[in-house]
């Protein structure tokens, strides 16, 4: 059944365009593709639990966020541009019934920033209606939206997300069956992939073959002493609801979540996992657990990594708020050196679509980063944060530091330089836009105005994970991809937007 009038997708708002005046829109940070979570639960409020699950997740994308729910005979779908919290309210969350369901909340790398591209994407089959929720980024998507139009598939967007749901429409449209229909939709897309499907029958969670992005597994208790499944991109989206965490989604691994409880079916041959490993560094959140341990225990243990790799003669150590943290507490326990906090961030500032004045431009970081003068001055400070991707905001760091009387300014970064674009999911430059990719430690350092530079090694990097180090994907730091990626899609960083729908 066709989306009801909770539906937000054809809304001809597109507020990217108001932000698109901005001189430098772009923040000078990885940014992560999605955050997806699925629930299947009789009688509990499902809507609710979605919204309290991407509200868990929202640091995986700011952009939109929508809910899918099934109640048995329709399915209702609500999804617009912002914060969970403004997308969603008591009232709209009431108009959301079913004992299953799929949200999605969007930082857009494949497909513009558009409402009509906001995720769950909704496609009809003759077994019903399905919504799907994509966390990845596929790199034959030219081709798959080529083979689509053949079928004359009803293509209503600019993302791969909404091309892999037509692929699985086909499918289930030939076999009648949800599970082998997505199957063979998976298995003609190339990429990263993390999903979660909603179907008037259960809920559906895959993996890629590689397990580039992540996916996990966990149970809820319900009023009825009963146990159903939750899937989320993180844990951190199961403990915000009270679910246990079960274990991951397998690479190549399909789960199926019906009423007669959930069955697995490795739909892919299971190669080597490779996480990405920016996952641990960065853009999970530090509370989540990946490899049985929180990642703010991971990110301190490179923080003192680092400091045995770089060592510095300061007075105070301090982090760029939030993600530089951790590894900077790390560098302080493990070198001496007393910790600080020297920059108070503004966590009450989102995207906005106000454009600042030029004298607030020329002010640097104000909105977001504020200096303590008093903790700074006179002081020689070593400052730690997670990457440096094209060189600006460390510099406005860097200067704002000195301007409030910090004697000496020395940067540690807890991650190897990014050399490399990313093609499964993370939204970074073209390599020439890439700082690392085109200057010399030496020369960034000069750049972005510290009197010393490091980097963590690719090889501290990895070790401090406690795993195989050939079970990351590493790209952005070694041009190592795992998916092969086609040289025009290489050249260009070739994104749907380009080909004409």
């Amino acid at each position: 059944m066709l989306p009801n009038s909770a539906d937000h997708v054809d809304q001809p708002a597109d507020q990217s365009t108001m932000a698109s005046s901005s001189p430098d829109p772009r923040p000078d940070k990885p940014e992560e593709a999605c955050g997806v979570f699925g629930i299947y639960a009789p009688g509990e409020d499902v809507a609710k639990l979605t919204y309290f699950g991407l509200y868990a997740l929202q640091h995986r994308g700011q952009e939109s966020a929508g809910i899918a729910t099934f109640d048995g005979q329709q399915m209702r779908l609500h999804k617009d541009m912002g914060l969970v919290s403004q997308v969603f309210s008591e009232q709209i969350l009431k108009t959301l019934p079913g004992y299953l369901a799929v949200g999605h909340t969007r930082y857009s790398t494949t497909g513009s920033s558009r409402v009509v591209n906001a995720q769950p994407a909704v496609v009809e089959t003759r077994l019903g209606t399905l919504a799907l929720a994509h966390n990845g980024n596929l790199v034959n998507t030219p081709q798959l939206h080529a083979e689509l139009l053949q079928t004359d598939a009803k293509l209503q967007t600019t993302t791969d997300s909404e091309m892999i749901a037509h692929a699985m429409a086909e499918a289930v449209n030939e076999s009648g069956d949800w599970v082998q229909g997505a199957i063979a939709a998976f298995k003609r897309c190339q990429g990263a992939f993390s999903l979660c499907i909603a179907t008037p029958e259960g809920v559906i969670g895959a993996r890629d073959p590689n397990g580039i992005r992540p996916l996990v597994i966990g149970t809820v208790e319900t009023s009825d002493a009963g146990v159903r499944y939750v899937l989320a991109s993180e844990t951190c989206g199961l403990d915000i609801i009270g679910a246990e965490y079960v274990r991951d989604v397998e690479p190549g691994e399909l789960v199926w979540i019906t009423e007669t409880g959930m069955s697995s079916t490795q739909w892919a041959p299971k190669n080597q996992r490779k996480l990405c490993i920016f996952e641990m560094i960065y853009f999970a959140r530090p509370d989540s657990v990946m490899n049985e341990e929180s990642l703010y225990t991971y990110r301190m243990r490179i923080g003192r990594q680092l400091a045995k790799e770089s060592p510095a003669d300061v007075d105070l150590v301090m982090g760029v708020p939030d993600s530089g943290i951790p590894a900077a507490i790390g560098f302080s326990q493990e070198s001496g050196i007393s910790y600080a906090e020297g920059l108070i961030k503004n966590r009450y500032v989102g995207r906005t679509f106000i454009q600042p004045t030029q004298t607030m431009r020329e002010s640097g970081i104000r909105m977001k980063l504020n200096p303590l003068k008093d903790v700074l001055v006179g002081k020689r400070i070593l400052i730690v944060d997670d990457s440096i991707v094209r060189g600006t905001t460390s510099r406005k760091i860097v200067k704002a530091l000195r301007d409030a009387g910090a004697t000496e300014v020395h940067m540690r970064i807890s991650s190897p330089p990014v050399t490399h674009p990313c093609f499964y999911g993370i939204d970074t430059d073209s390599q020439d836009q890439l700082i690392a990719a085109t200057k010399s430690v030496e020369e960034i350092r000069e750049q972005i105005g510290v009197d010393t530079l490091a980097y963590l090694s690719w090889e501290g990097m990895l070790q401090c994970t406690g795993e195989d180090p050939a079970s990351f994907c590493s790209a952005c730091f070694t041009g190592n991809y795992p998916v092969d990626v086609p040289e025009l899609v290489k050249r260009s960083k070739l994104i749907l937007e380009k080909v004409p729908v």
